[in-house]
């Protein structure tokens, strides 16, 4: 039965090649004036891509500040670094060229300027919601966590390796410029952790026991035979363009909660034990979803055996006869067939972690924290089936 649901996409998308340069010309469209424009590695420095920004923004007139350094798993100091410099230049719009990481970053950095009264931690703490958002927008250059689009961003207090996360539609960003050519640059294992992200948003609303729509399963299901045939292709072919394409979109639609309509919200027990796991020992997102998967699918699988059984023959391509275990056993087989074909891992130790019986005791109690006390759509997880979660991926 599918469940009653608000679909809210705002974000204008500019998609295609050469669209970066239009930057300057969205953001006065949007209102803004005064820019801080935010990014990670010095990739986009060196490549031309921030070139281009910078002159279209200045063609239109507006003045802007950059702010570099914002690493993976992006980190509370870069956004306190972001808010201090925003006030300094009174920014009244924020910028992220970079990925997910760098998104995220904006995100906060524009929740601490709207209001400069209150920490910003303490919204991703969950002892407050906010109220104002300054506008943003971003120039994209990884196809991976689809903040682009999205109401969601995640950071990680260092100094207590603290990862939390804040979603609140009031963050949706203006605009993302999206020309694929941008992603081409990226190193293989960055692209394929990509891939892995981008899948891992539709199936955390796929695997799920609270209603479900047959349109939104088709278009979940096509979203993800899609990633998988691209992200073959990218393996091999790293400057295909219409792969890039392909993918790039895919990472959209896949965390805009397109595949999430009907749905009673989704699973998301992945994505929150993975959280522990980079607040931790710093992995790289979409490679630590891909290594604590299979571990989360075959601890929830019978409590949830219809999707799995459709997951296996509708997207992995199971065939043949065999009891519905049987058939979802064969489809997360098949899973980490796919996985190992990309070089993603797909437990702990491929990960290059090992976490002794105390840290995965430490991860679960945090992830446990983090959630409120339980997660899980497919099967409600609570502290003890976290740690019994990790202890299956070593």
């Amino acid at each position: 039965m599918a469940n009653n649901f608000n679909y809210y996409s705002p974000t204008e998308v500019v998609f295609g090649k050469g669209t970066h340069a239009q930057t300057g010309a969205y953001v006065k469209k949007y209102g803004g004036t005064k820019l801080l424009i935010v990014y990670g590695s010095d990739r986009v420095l060196k490549n031309g891509v921030m070139d281009a920004v910078t002159e279209s923004v200045k063609t239109e007139g507006i003045t802007y500040e950059l702010l570099g350094g914002v690493v993976p798993n992006p980190h509370l100091s870069k956004v306190y670094e972001g808010i201090e410099l925003g006030k300094k230049m009174e920014a009244d719009f924020v910028l992220a060229v970079g990925g997910g990481s760098v998104i995220d970053t904006v995100k906060a950095i524009s929740y601490g300027l709207a209001e400069p009264e209150e920490d910003v931690w303490t919204l991703f703490a969950h002892t407050r919601t906010a109220k104002k958002f300054l506008p943003v927008a971003s120039v994209l250059t990884i196809a991976a966590a689809g903040s682009e689009t999205s109401n969601s961003c995640v950071i990680t207090k260092a100094d207590t390796k603290d990862k939390r996360a804040y979603d609140d539609d009031i963050s949706r960003p203006k605009f993302a410029i999206m020309n694929p050519e941008l992603t081409m640059s990226l190193p293989d294992y960055q692209t394929e952790c990509g891939c892995a992200d981008i899948m891992m948003h539709t199936m955390e609303r796929y695997f799920t026991n609270g209603g479900n729509m047959e349109l939104t399963d088709a278009i979940a299901e096509g979203l993800l035979r899609t990633v998988m045939t691209y992200a073959k292709i990218l393996h091999t072919d790293p400057e295909n363009y219409e792969a890039r394409a392909e993918v790039m979109w895919a990472g959209s639609l896949a965390h805009n909660n397109l595949t999430g309509c009907g749905n009673d919200g989704g699973d998301f027990a992945t994505h929150m034990l993975e959280h522990e796991m980079g607040g931790m020992f710093d992995v790289t997102h979409g490679a630590g979803l891909a290594a604590i998967w299979s571990s989360w699918a075959r601890y929830v699988c019978k409590d949830a055996l219809p999707r799995f059984e459709r997951y296996a023959r509708n997207v992995m391509g199971v065939t043949g006869e065999g009891t519905d275990e049987e058939i979802a056993e064969k489809g997360i087989q098949a899973m980490e067939s796919f996985y190992h074909e990309i070089n993603m891992p797909t437990n702990m130790q491929e990960l290059g972690i090992k976490p002794t019986d105390a840290q995965m005791r430490e991860m679960a109690k945090r992830c446990a924290t983090a959630c409120g006390g339980s997660q899980g759509s497919a099967k409600v997880l609570h502290e003890e089936d976290m740690y019994e979660i990790y202890k299956l991926s070593q």
